[in-house]
This record gives C-alpha cells, structure tokens and sequence, in this order.
C-alpha cells in the first residue's frame, strides 16, 4: 500500500478553533492508515479461506454474488448431507445383514451341539449292541512321585 501522503486544505475548522486562523505554509497531514490483522483469528487455512471468501463478498456491491454463495453453500450442505444419509443406510443395511448371519450360525451351532447330545447319550446303548462290556473297576497308575528302584537296574 504504498500511497503518497495527502494533505488537506479547507477553510472549515474543527469544533473549538473556528475563530483561529491556520498558519501560513501550514498543511495539516492525515494520519497513515494500515491493515492489521489477527493472527490468531486466520491461524488455519480454512479460516482464512473463509475470511477471503467474506471479504471477496462484502467488496461486491450487487445482492446477485450473495445469493450465488448461498445458494452454492445450501447446495453443498444438501448434497453431503445426501451422501451421509445413503451411507448411513448402506451400513445399517449391511449391519442387519450380519446379525442375521450371525443368527443363522448361532442356530446352527445349537443344533449341532443338541446332535451331539443326543449321540452321546446313546453311545452306552450302541456299545452294547455290538457286545462290549463297560470296564469294571477301573485301574489307575499315578507315576508323578516315582523314583526308580536301584535294584532294577543291571
């Protein structure tokens, strides 16, 4: 912004010096003006994205460029929230589609175990059927305490 200093000549004066003259050869100069701006405020990207776009609009003196960026930002906004619906009706889709799979494997492993049950109580009946006699007293040797004997050993 490198604008040259003006000066101002009038004969109005400020409030309080009407009756002063100003001095010959004296100009009064206006103060220089310069933007400063808030680091903090415009610190992300989007942000300062956003403060472009404001201040591209606020500089724009037809309504028609306000109405195209709302109608472009209500158009966004319906289309994501579009998208965001199909899928959330995609996953919720996909979702009962596998608790009703993991229904169907939880009743087959049911079955399968009350087939099981049901071969296991018949198994002392099939084993007498083929002529075979349950153990009577039944012989168990523990060898977790066993020391080999010095005399066995040649």
């Amino acid at each position: 912004m490198g604008s040259s200093m003006r000066s101002s000549r009038s004969s109005a004066a400020p409030a309080g010096r009407q009756g002063q003259e100003p001095a010959v050869g004296h100009v009064q100069k206006r103060p220089q003006l310069h933007v400063v701006e808030n680091r903090r405020a415009s610190s992300s990207k989007v942000g300062r994205g956003m403060q472009r776009l404001l201040d591209w609009t606020r500089t724009r003196r037809s309504p028609a460029v306000h109405i195209v960026v709302a109608v472009l930002f209500l158009g966004t906004c319906l289309l994501g929230a579009l998208l965001l619906r199909t899928q959330m009706s995609s996953n919720s889709f996909e979702a009962s589609t596998v608790q009703q799979h993991i229904t169907m494997l939880q009743q087959d492993v049911e079955e399968d175990q009350t087939k099981l049950s049901q071969l296991e109580a018949t198994l002392p009946e099939r084993a007498q059927k083929m002529k075979m006699v349950p153990a009577q007293g039944s012989l168990s040797i523990d060898l977790n305490g066993y020391t080999p004997s010095q005399e066995g050993t040649h």
